[in-house]
């Protein structure tokens, strides 16, 4: 899955658990009184279901607001737990969240010894 991110986007966790029923109002409200951003801000917004194999992300493009999701077959998302508060990743820790990889310490599975 990949969402255009523009430049200065910043990609906002929400902590925790988030109920998955919820749709482009209730996750909009979600980011206004619980992370006290601005969901119209341009900024991508990313929730947790209970159980761990399903995330939202919520993003207001400039022209409406956008709704993705994905659910992993098998394992779960890396979550942070709440006690860290809100958490800011890059666009590239996303890309590795929606692959179902670690974003918090992404491993290389080679590196170069020396060149020629």
């Amino acid at each position: 899955m990949t969402i255009p991110i523009p430049s200065g986007a910043r990609v906002w966790l929400a902590t925790g658990r988030t109920d998955m029923r919820k749709g482009f109002d209730g996750l909009a409200l979600l980011v206004q009184e619980t992370l006290n951003r601005d969901p119209h801000g341009g900024h991508l917004f990313v929730f947790r279901g209970r159980r761990g194999n399903l995330i939202k992300v919520l993003w207001h493009d400039g022209q409406g607001m956008c709704l993705f999701s994905k659910r992993l077959e098998h394992g779960r998302f890396i979550w942070p737990s709440p006690a860290d508060g809100t958490v800011a990743i890059t666009p590239a820790q996303l890309g590795y969240l929606l692959e179902g990889i670690d974003w918090r310490l992404p491993q290389r599975t080679w590196r170069p010894e020396a060149a020629g």
